[in-house]
């Protein structure tokens, strides 16, 4: 089988294409960039023939797609900035990446007939309450443009398509990429105390874990909405740093607030970010790991 990755100069596209090589499929990794980029260090690297493409040129996404004939098209490039999403310059180009160049996208999986899996977001719905979002609940209410530019690719990929893949995800981590992991550990060390909100709710995902569920995806027609996090139980961002810490052997201390007295991020973030995985249990999917033995192979994998 022949996958198109979009984003594979980012955490999850990366973890993607090296996972289909080693399922032995054909990969072809695609970025905006005129060459792959890796980490820093160099140790990010992906075997596989890259593209470079601009998804918000329909014409390019049109030539390329069409030229590579993929059977399937995993799309992993967004916009995913979130609060810098909201500065009224950028606004257009949020919604150019992750809206309009989803469909661009979409347009030609229907053209050539080939499956198609879009990663979205818990950031499409408003995050309110306490029970875990479905996977085919309609009740999107997105805080912030980046929510409302993912349901808008979300849409575009259900109108258009009838083989496609909604996975939505969340508290994303990997090794090519900065996150929240490297994050708290760079301030862990400078600082004696940090503040992490404690108020929102979710459960994390590890992108290598992410990308052998995409993998299997490509060789399946159960069709539909996903949502994919690891396993573990549901935490705060509080509860995550903390066992961050205890991990990596760090003795920072750290205080929990609220996301009101936190107070620093120009999005509005949503409170209850549970996404509910069942689905993937009922369709013959393996779930994901817990997210506790995710953190700890990722610390393995990283230097800190």
């Amino acid at each position: 089988m022949k996958v198109f990755v979009t984003g594979v100069c980012g955490q999850l596209g990366y973890d993607v294409v090296n996972e289909l090589i080693a399922c032995g499929h054909e990969a072809v990794g695609s970025d905006i960039t005129e060459k792959y980029t890796g980490t820093e260090d160099g140790s990010a690297v992906i075997s596989a023939p890259y593209e470079q493409l601009d998804i918000t040129d329909s014409e390019a996404v049109k030539e390329v797609l069409t030229r590579v004939k993929p059977d399937a098209v995993v799309h992993c490039a967004a916009w995913t900035a979130v609060d810098a999403a909201e500065d009224e310059e950028n606004r257009a180009k949020v919604y150019s990446i992750n809206s309009d160049g989803t469909r661009n996208i979409a347009e030609v999986c229907k053209k050539l007939d080939c499956k198609m899996i879009y990663i979205s977001t818990d950031y499409v719905f408003d995050g309110e309450g306490t029970e875990p979002w479905q996977p085919d609940c309609k009740s999107y209410a997105p805080l912030c443009v980046y929510g409302d530019s993912k349901l808008r690719g979300e849409l575009a990929v259900s109108e258009l398509l009838e083989k496609y893949f909604i996975v939505r995800i969340a508290w994303v981590f990997g090794k090519n990429g900065n996150n929240f992991i490297k994050t708290m550990l760079r301030v862990g060390k400078k600082f004696d105390t940090v503040r992490v909100v404690s108020d929102q709710i979710g459960t994390p995902t590890y992108t290598y874990d992410l990308a052998k569920l995409l993998a299997d995806m490509c060789e399946s027609e159960r069709y539909g909405y996903y949502h994919a996090t690891n396993e573990g139980g549901y935490i705060s961002w509080y509860d995550f740093t903390k066992e961050i810490y205890r991990q990596a052997g760090y003795e920072t201390n750290v205080v929990p607030v609220t996301t009101e007295e936190y107070g620093l991020s120009k999005a509005k973030r949503p409170h209850n970010s549970r996404l509910d995985k069942g689905k993937l249990k009922e369709n013959g999917f393996a779930l994901l790991p817990a997210w506790q033995d995710a953190l700890a192979r990722y610390l393995k994998e990283i230097e800190y």
